[in-house]
This record gives structure tokens, sequence and C-alpha cells, in this order.
């Protein structure tokens, strides 16, 4: 079985404890990442999601900062098809890679809000981005591995004789994240992710899109090759009571307009749709401790572990039993509860995984 992996967070937007209530706001700055990351790191994640979207800091930046103020931590940072020349992508990767001593991971992302995405220019439907997506990643590759000059005629790309140094650091090139609900997504990372991340649902259903998702890489013969993990929020105080009344704080004085917005702006995104209806279908409890109610409020990655220290170890085992290693987790404020992961859930999951993950 592969070893568990952990990541967390970086709001580079800013945190808050109550979304829609002013005087819980934290805006975005350098001293808030660096807390976050230090915190992060101190409770054993071992990569660091940087978010990408019109209210975020510039993630590839930040992450060259961040990565310079830690020591093991690897920032996985987008390359969305479209933003950036897929040579200079490559030369920017290894470059990276080798600048960092090997820490850091890609993550392939479509875009979720169509609007956003058209007002940076990017043009081609997100049907195409995909198919963009697949190329740039294929160039990428071919760039980090072939022996000589590399030549490349595609629907989207053409390069002729082109080549880059330095190579990456990690052989033969750093580990690729997709996390997707489409068809196109699955087939994308089938083809090219070594983790594919689900966004929260119910276990079993997760385990039916992982057998669904290793028959389409045995056509790449990567059938062992993909990982897969989820990507959810965790809410853990040492009282059960407590994690409940911070889940209700966090949505209480969300108004009425955030709530429309997660239902209009992002209704292109299969993983987003997915996850509004469970939120429909299951209302606040896909599970005891499986609660939906981040959704109103948050897009993507709305479903949130909630509960005492066990009962949250309990819900993320139930994944790990359906098939995941990864976990790309966050909550509120992001400093103070990777601190509480790290002192209260991960030494349970250790000790349930034996030989899986370090205590």
């Amino acid at each position: 079985m592969r070893p568990l992996e952990f990541g967390w967070y970086l709001p580079t937007h800013g945190d808050t404890t109550a979304y829609g209530l002013m005087e819980a706001q934290i805006a975005g700055s350098p001293e808030l990442c660096e807390r976050v990351v230090a915190a992060a790191e101190h409770a054993g994640f071992e990569y660091l999601l940087i978010p990408v979207g019109s209210v975020c800091w510039e993630a590839w930046i930040t992450g060259a900062f961040m990565a310079a103020r830690s020591s093991r931590i690897k920032p996985l940072i987008a390359a969305r098809p479209g933003y950036i020349n897929p040579v200079l992508m490559a030369k920017m990767i290894s470059t990276f890679d080798q600048m960092s001593g090997g820490r850091i991971c890609i993550n392939l992302i479509a875009g979720q809000n169509e609007s956003e995405v058209e007002a940076e220019g990017v043009r081609q439907p997100k049907e195409e981005r995909y198919a963009l997506m697949e190329e740039e990643v294929s160039i990428l590759k071919a760039l980090w591995t072939t022996r000589g000059p590399v030549h490349f005629q595609g629907r989207f790309h053409t390069i002729s004789g082109a080549h880059i140094r330095p190579r990456p650091l990690q052989q033969p090139f750093p580990k690729f994240y997709l996390g997707g609900g489409s068809r196109q997504a699955w087939e994308v990372s089938a083809k090219h992710s070594d983790v594919h991340l689900f966004w929260g649902d119910l276990p079993e259903r997760i385990a039916e899109n992982i057998a669904e998702i290793r028959r389409m890489a045995r056509a790449h013969d990567r059938e062992d090759a993909i990982g897969f993990g989820m990507r959810l929020q965790v809410i853990c105080r040492e009282n059960e009571a407590d994690a409940w009344e911070a889940a209700d704080q966090l949505v209480r004085h969300a108004t009425e307009r955030q709530k429309q917005e997660m239902k209009t702006l992002y209704n292109r995104s299969e993983a987003n749709q997915r996850v509004q209806q469970l939120a429909r279908d299951y209302g606040d409890l896909l599970m005891p401790h499986l609660w939906t109610g981040i959704t109103k409020v948050r897009p993507g990655a709305g479903i949130a572990v909630v509960g005492d220290p066990a009962q949250c170890a309990a819900t993320l085992q139930q994944f790990i039993d359906a098939g995941c290693h990864s976990f790309c987790l966050s909550g509120y404020l992001h400093d103070e509860e990777a601190e509480r992961f790290g002192r209260l859930i991960r030494p349970t999951l250790a000790a349930n995984n034996r030989g899986r993950l370090v205590a």
C-alpha cells in the first residue's frame, strides 16, 4: 500500500472564522502566509496547496517565497492551460525544483469560474481547456525527458527544436495532481496524474470512482501508477460540541448574495455541481461527521470533517479504506487548524495505519 500523505491549504486571499462577518476577516499578508506555512510544516504536512483565482495572490511567486522560508513542505502550484507558454512553464518548474531541493508538485486546473477565466484573457471553453491541458502536460513531460531538441505538432502548440535547462531534480519529473469531477478531468488524470483528488463525497462513491479511473488508466499502462486522494475541510476540537459551534459560526453570518454566488458563478464545474447536489440531497450531513455546510459560502472543497479527534480520524479512515492515500486539507483559522490536526488527528491515523504514516 502507498504511504499516506497530507497537504494543507495556504489562504493567500485571507482567512476567517465567520463568512460574512467583517470583524472575523483576516486580510491576506506575508505574515499570514508565514504563520500558516510554519504551522503546516510543524504539523507534518508534506505539501502546500497554493490557490489561484482573482482574489488570490499570484501562486508561483508566493510558492517560491514560501519554499525559501520553509525546509520540508512542497508547494503544490497550478499549471493552468492557456496561461503560460509550456516551454517557459517547463523551465519554471524545473528551475523551481532545483532551487528548492526537489520541493515542487504541480496542480492541474482547468478553472471553475468561466467568467473569471474569460476576464483573464483565456478564450477556450472548459471542454477545450482540458484538451489544451493534456497537450501542455505532454509537452512538459517531453521537455523534461527527451534527449536532444523536442519537436511537437499539436492542435494548440507547435514546437520546433525546443530544449530546456535545468532538468528537474525530481526524476523523471515532479508529481502531478488533478482534482476534477468531469469525464474529461478523469481522462487527463488517467493519462498523466500521480494523484487524482476528489472533493467530498460518500466513501462508497469514492471507491466506485477510483475503480473507474483505474480502468481508464489501464489504457495508458498506468493502472498502478495513479493514486487517489480527497480534498476536504477539517473542523476538529477536543470537544465535539465546540467543533459544531465553530462549524456553525463559519456560515451563520453569510449573506444571501454569497450563497447565491455559489450556485451561479461555478455552475459549469461538474465537481461543484456534485457537491451542491449532495447538499440538496442529504442536507447538512452526508454522514454523522461529514458536513456540507461550507458549500453554502465557498466554491470547491466545501465539505468538512467535523468532530472531536477520534470522530475526525474515524471519518478520514473511511476514505483511506476506500482507496485514498493523499489528503489535501484546510480549516479555519488555517494556522490554528493545522496545529490541531498535527496534534489531535495525525497520531491516531498513524497508529491505525502502521507503516504508512510517521506519527
